[in-house]
C-alpha cells in the first residue's frame, strides 16, 4: 500500500482551477509521509470544492491516546472501510476528499529485491487519488483535518499487480479520471461513492525506478500550520 507519494509544488496547483486561490503563505513538504501537511480538494455544500492543508494518516499520531500501541491509518482499504473505526464515521458521513499529487511510490521485486517505483499518469499530468478526510479539536482551539487515500485490490491491474512482495496481496490507491473528481466530491449516497472505486487503466500510466526515500528524520516542521 502506498505511504509516500509527491504532491504537487504550488506553482502546479494554481495552475488547476480548483486551486487558483491557494494562500500564498500555503508551505508543504516536498514528499508527503505520514503526518506530514500536504493539500487536497473537498466538497463545500452550495459552493466549489475548496482546498485545505491536511496531514496525511487519518488518525495523526499524537491524537493516539498514550498506552496504545501506534497505528497506521494512511490508507483505507475499500473493503472494510464501512466498519473500521477510524474511518467508518467518515464514509458513512461522505466526507470525501481528492488527493492531488505527481506521483507515488511504491516497492517493486521484479530484480530480486526492493527497488522503489514512482507511479504516474504516462502524460505526467497531476491526478487525484479518492480519500477521506475528517477534523480534530486540537487542545489550541485549531481545527485541525487529516486524510487518508482508498486503495482497491490489484491482483488483477497489469501495472499494480507488479508492486509490493511476491506473495502479498496487490493493492492500489483509487486514481480519478479529471473529469469524475466534481462528482466524487458530490457523492450524495454510499452506493454512489462506491461506484467510483475501480481502478484507473493501465494504458494511461506508468512507472519508472526512482531515487531512495528522502524521508527527514526530523517531523516537519509545517506541522505547526493546521
Amino acid at each position: 500500500m502506498c505511504v509516500n507519494y509527491q504532491p504537487p509544488n504550488p506553482d502546479q496547483l494554481r495552475a488547476l482551477e480548483a486551486f487558483t486561490d491557494l494562500p500564498r503563505d500555503w508551505h508543504w513538504p516536498e514528499e508527503t509521509w505520514k503526518d506530514y501537511l500536504a493539500p487536497i480538494l473537498r466538497a463545500r455544500p452550495g459552493r466549489r470544492p475548496a482546498a485545505r492543508l491536511a496531514s496525511y494518516g487519518m488518525v495523526p499520531r499524537h491524537h493516539i491516546a498514550p498506552g496504545i500501541k501506534a497505528f497506521d491509518t494512511m490508507n483505507a482499504r475499500a473493503e472494510s472501510l464501512h466498519e473500521r473505526r477510524s474511518f467508518a464515521p467518515a464514509w458513512h458521513r461522505l466526507q470525501l476528499c481528492a488527493v492531488p499529487m505527481a506521483w507515488f511510490y511504491e516497492p517493486c521485486y521484479e530484480s530480486g529485491r526492493a527497488v522503489r517505483h514512482a507511479i504516474g499518469m504516462r502524460d505526467d499530468a497531476l491526478f487525484y487519488v479518492a480519500g477521506l478526510w475528517r477534523d480534530w479539536q486540537e487542545e489550541d482551539g485549531r481545527v485541525a483535518t487529516s486524510f487518508t487515500q482508498i486503495t482497491i485490490n490489484a491482483d488483477e491491474h497489469p501495472l499494480m499487480r507488479r508492486m509490493h512482495r511476491p506473495g502479498d496481496e496487490k493493492r492500489s490507491l483509487v486514481i480519478l479520471p479529471h473529469e469524475d473528481v466534481g462528482a466524487w466530491l458530490g457523492c450524495r449516497s454510499i452506493d454512489t461513492a462506491r461506484g467510483f472505486l475501480r481502478h484507473y487503466p493501465a494504458s494511461g500510466m506508468r512507472d519508472w525506478p526512482a531515487p531512495g526515500a528522502r524521508k527527514p528524520t526530523e517531523p516537519s516542521p509545517n506541522l505547526e500550520l493546521f
